[in-house]
């Protein structure tokens, strides 16, 4: 017969599953919705934006999980921050799955318009933030600290993408009225990738303060 701790590491093991599938999901939704800009593809941006159902319904399922385990067996030390640990990053990746959204709409809006310029520090941003999603839930798996605060560290890589582009759109905005309005919808579009991989950093601060019990700033 399995042990009440055995249970309990079962239901654990369940959450923690339940985060990385969260998280494979919201990764695939950011390479989709930049693939539906780059190829002009609506259908895909609109399959993005169907998806995200998916990904705010099994937001709702582990946050009841993880309550549930909580008022079940009253978890403390390690075990309690293991679960609060876990809500902060369901949450992160709901809002990540957002702004996935948020790229798959715009999408929709500058396909049917006059392409503004060639994209291509966009896809490489999207590039480094999909990256981020996969690489930081390899460390959620692995329980891995370090790696954690290597890959915040990175952080900076889509920064720098994120100002340039910036730069660029304005001087577009100043040099031409006319592409006022797809510069500013991509402006919009470069901040959801930008705000995924802050995410990501808050995301390596869970993994933190899982091991160390103490909330740090990594950005």
């Amino acid at each position: 017969m399995a042990t009440t701790r055995t249970l309990f590491d079962q239901e654990l093991a369940e959450l923690k599953s339940g985060v990385v599938r969260m998280g494979s999901m919201v990764e695939q939704a950011i390479a989709d919705s930049m693939r539906a800009l780059v190829d002009r593809d609506n259908a895909l941006a609109k399959t993005v934006i169907a998806r995200d159902q998916d990904v705010n319904e099994l937001h709702r399922q582990l946050r009841e999980r993880a309550f549930m385990i909580m008022a079940t067996q009253q978890p403390v030390a390690r075990d309690l921050r293991l679960i609060v640990s876990f809500q902060h990053m369901v949450l992160e990746l709901e809002r990540m799955g957002d702004h996935a959204v948020g790229i798959a709409r715009a999408a929709l809006r500058l396909n049917d318009l006059p392409q503004l310029k060639p994209y291509v520090d966009l896809p490489k941003m999207a590039e480094l933030t999909e990256s981020q999603v996969h690489e930081i839930l390899g460390a959620v798996i692995e329980a891995d600290q370090d790696r954690a605060r290597a890959i915040a560290e990175r952080d900076d890589e889509v920064d720098v993408l994120y100002h340039k582009i910036w730069e660029e759109l304005i001087r577009f905005m100043v040099d031409d009225p006319t592409s006022v309005q797809r510069a500013a919808i991509l402006l919009f579009l470069a901040k959801d990738l930008e705000r995924i991989a802050d995410r990501v950093t808050n995301i390596a601060e869970d993994v933190v303060f899982l091991h160390t019990g103490r909330i740090v700033e990594l950005s």
